[in-house]
């Protein structure tokens, strides 16, 4: 892996988690020649540009988070407009409900959250895990960065151009521009930290994973289960945005205010992502999907095999450190237990 550099990896595992893992874009339709160029320039650019941005400016993971949101913008309201396209194919019962002012807001919602953390916040999470000694360098130049920003930008435009013909309404496309715009701002003014952090999490890893896949469905029920039921759209928004804050807040105090290891960061994606990974195995036998699901269980079964492989690499190389402190007489970082 050391041969790949970081900026690379992270640029094809943002699509691959954001897109194949969850079915968005199953194997026949992922690897189709024009989506492998249209997905990584996509997700991809947005991924490292957030992580990129991020640590020019001496932030961390609030400001990936909020450079997320704005990406999930970019994606869904600037580029394919589903924000408001009533027809969009995905959106089944979200196209009616919740829908005001030419706009699909359950959908917006849970897009812009959905972006956020598993597009954006999930693979460099990964990444950084995977190239921990390069954690605090930058991974690309300012032409890089410059190159990308313009990359992401080509690529919105043909997909609002040419892959999403749907007129938008005038008003609600310039308010996503100016969120797009705002989110970006707000970014790069917020804190580093909002706390010090603790001496050690106060959770072990395992809670912290489970907290991940809890989350994830408690998601996927706000912003599917809910409007199948009938529940008032203003009251599954509402549920939405309090799930995504109550859960920051639970993770920060989880970790300490930010003192876990990397042992922790990793259960929580690997918890987070098991929902995907199970999901991916009874995608192929849907009978009711519209696309081809066909090699979905493959795709499970190979990132279950990675996520593994990286938790046997991260323990092992905290055993390693553990020994290397224990010799040299040095007290070993609680967040490291």
């Amino acid at each position: 892996m050391r041969r790949i550099p970081p900026a690379l990896f992270l640029f094809f595992l943002a699509p691959a988690i954001g897109e194949l893992l969850s079915g968005s874009a199953p194997p026949v339709e992922f690897f189709n020649p024009f989506m492998l160029l249209i997905l990584p320039a996509l997700y991809g650019s947005g991924a490292v540009l957030a992580r990129e941005l991020t640590l020019r400016w001496d932030k961390r993971w609030p400001t990936i988070l909020t450079l997320g949101l704005a990406y999930g913008i970019i994606e869904e309201g600037l580029m394919i407009k589903s924000f408001f396209d009533p027809n969009w194919m995905d959106l089944g019962i979200l196209g009616t409900y919740g829908r005001l002012a030419g706009v699909n807001w359950v959908w917006s919602v849970s897009l812009t959250l959905y972006h956020a953390t598993v597009s954006i916040a999930i693979p460099i999470l990964l990444t950084e895990i995977l190239y921990a000694d390069r954690r605090d360098e930058p991974w690309t130049s300012r032409r890089g960065v410059i190159g990308l920003s313009i990359l992401l930008a080509a690529v919105v435009l043909f997909g609002a151009l040419a892959m999403a013909p749907y007129r938008h309404p005038f008003i609600p496309y310039l308010f996503a521009v100016i969120a797009t715009v705002g989110l970006y701002f707000l970014a790069r003014r917020m804190p580093k930290r909002f706390r010090p952090p603790q001496p050690a999490p106060r959770l072990r890893p395992l809670w912290i994973g489970v907290i991940g896949f809890l989350s994830i469905i408690a998601y996927f029920i706000g912003g599917w289960a809910l409007p199948e039921l009938g529940v008032p759209p203003v009251l599954t928004i509402g549920f939405l945005i309090i799930l995504a804050l109550g859960v920051l807040r639970l993770l920060r105090w989880a970790s300490g205010d930010g003192a876990w290891s990397d042992v922790g960061r990793l259960a929580l994606a690997t918890g987070t992502l098991s929902f995907f990974i199970l999901l991916a195995f009874f995608a192929e036998s849907n009978a009711d999907r519209t696309d081809n699901p066909a090699g979905m269980a493959l795709v499970g079964l190979a990132a279950a095999v990675g996520l593994l492989a990286l938790n046997l690499r991260v323990r092992r190389r905290v055993r390693d450190e553990k020994r290397v402190e224990s010799l040299n007489g040095t007290p070993l970082n609680p967040a490291d237990a």
